[in-house]
């Protein structure tokens, strides 16, 4: 039986498992396990195919990267040389995208109940685009800028009444999901009214995300008819202004064989003639496309180094093989059934020898299971497996569950590996207990990555 990988790896003269032209033993050996890491080339080829996708369409465009899939200073940095904006939803996305160099008016907030100083600092930096989720929040953007005295830019976002996405919590732009205003009962109209008669607020265009992980992409053609079509309503019906219209992102990655998500090209091409086309036939200049990839530009940069620890073989013939990490750097598997592959760092495209084994984390949860199953050459205790297809919403949801430490995160480029985010001390995970501050405790220090 040969392993089916999602997408070929690249092998060392060693035959070892090569990330950004590093070894992944050498890696786990010097920064630990479990380990993210990520492949910062990997990360720009696919920026750069963004931006020059949408350079190319009639009205142009802006690809803002979705922070929150992963977001720390040496991601932000490359989004900042890349030249991309950057989708925010909380003040301290704000101000990394900020401190990395992303000019404000390439940041877009977004959230469905943003927080009066969320709004606030949007007002002060001059983010270029709030995404208004509901007729409540525009009046409190509104409030936001008329106190500061300075213009708004605002994005509406509606619901086009799509399902998409791998799961159902996946699924955003449907008429019960919790994001976006309603059009078919008047409130998307109404708010077009608000902004178009508040003196601080402007109308940049129109929103709609449907959802992530998506695979096909018919979803998007209707998405892209439903907020073209209402822009052009708005238009003739209330002379609104449409520059941008901004389709969110979703386009999923490669994460078992099987997986083929569109091209990036293909996306950005399809949803863009869908614009353009609506907004011809009503006789209007195309608007720019905004787009928010998250998922499809960090994902597959990304592998997740784990030790192999405990192997045991169950009564049923079932072989379990516990790692030193799980639910608390990788809660996907537990939230959404999410399916992942796993290679053997020492011989990546090794021969499976036996059936599949079953991945399990060490934490305290029967449903702590990173793969099902997962065939793999012979392991032993001590090996480390990457599992790929890990850079998206792993450190970013990740937790302290059973108090373990956040893992480290490594950027390799070329040869070279550089430590972008330590792993967590005990006393950094402690240093808010106000409690055991008082009691002055003398903990394990743990060091490492």
């Amino acid at each position: 039986m040969e392993l089916e990988l999602p997408f070929d790896v690249d092998v060392n003269r060693d035959g070892h498992l090569s990330l950004g032209g590093c070894d992944a033993l050498e890696l786990a050996e010097r920064w630990g396990t479990p380990l993210y890491v990520v492949d910062e080339q990997a990360v720009r080829q696919r920026c750069r195919r963004y931006r020059r996708a949408l350079e190319a369409l009639p009205g142009g465009g802006l690809a803002v990267y979705a922070a929150k899939a992963f977001w720390v200073g040496g991601m932000a940095r490359i989004v900042a040389e890349e030249g991309l904006g950057a989708d925010v939803s909380s003040e301290t996305e704000v101000h990394l995208a900020l401190a990395a160099g992303i000019p404000p008016e390439r940041l877009v907030l977004h959230g469905n109940n943003k927080s009066p100083s969320e709004m606030e600092l949007a007002v002060r930096v001059g983010v270029g685009r709030v995404v208004a989720d509901s007729l409540w929040e525009l009046e409190r953007l509104g409030e936001a800028a008329a106190r500061a005295g300075r213009p708004l830019g605002v994005l509406l976002r509606i619901q086009p009444g799509v399902r998409a996405g791998f799961h159902d919590a996946m699924q955003t732009g449907h008429e019960s999901s919790k994001f976006g205003i309603p059009v078919e009962d008047g409130q998307a109209r109404q708010a077009v009214v608000r902004v178009m008669g508040h003196p601080y607020l402007e109308l940049r265009g129109y929103h709609v995300h449907i959802g992530s992980q998506i695979l096909e992409l018919e979803p998007y053609r209707q998405a892209a008819r439903v907020v073209a079509g209402f822009a052009v309503q708005m238009a003739r019906e209330l002379g609104a202004p449409c520059a941008e219209i901004d389709m969110g992102g979703g386009l999923g990655a490669r994460y078992v064989a099987g997986d083929r998500p569109p091209s990036i090209e293909a996306l950005v091409e399809t949803v863009g003639r869908v614009v353009a086309d609506v907004f011809a036939s009503a006789g209007l200049a195309a608007p720019a496309l905004l787009v928010e990839p998250g998922r499809s530009i960090v994902a597959e940069a990304g592998t997740t180094l784990y030790r192999v620890g405990a192997i045991k073989r169950l009564a049923s013939g079932q072989v379990v093989v516990a790692v030193d990490g799980g639910m608390s750097d990788n809660p996907r598997v537990a939230l959404y059934g999410a399916r992942y592959t796993a290679v053997l760092a020492r011989d990546p495209r090794g021969r499976p020898e036996g059936r599949p084994v079953r991945i399990v984390g060490r934490l305290c949860e029967s449903g702590d299971v990173l793969i099902e199953a997962a065939p793999l050459p012979s392991l032993a205790s001590g090996d480390v497996l990457a599992v790929l297809t890990t850079g998206a919403y792993h450190l970013a949801m990740a937790s302290n569950y059973n108090g373990l430490p956040r893992p480290a995160v490594v950027g390799v480029s070329e040869g070279r590996a550089r430590l972008w985010v330590r792993r967590e001390r005990w006393e950094e995970m402690t240093a808010t207990d106000e409690v055991l501050a008082r009691l002055a405790p003398t903990g394990p220090r743990t060091s490492g990555a």
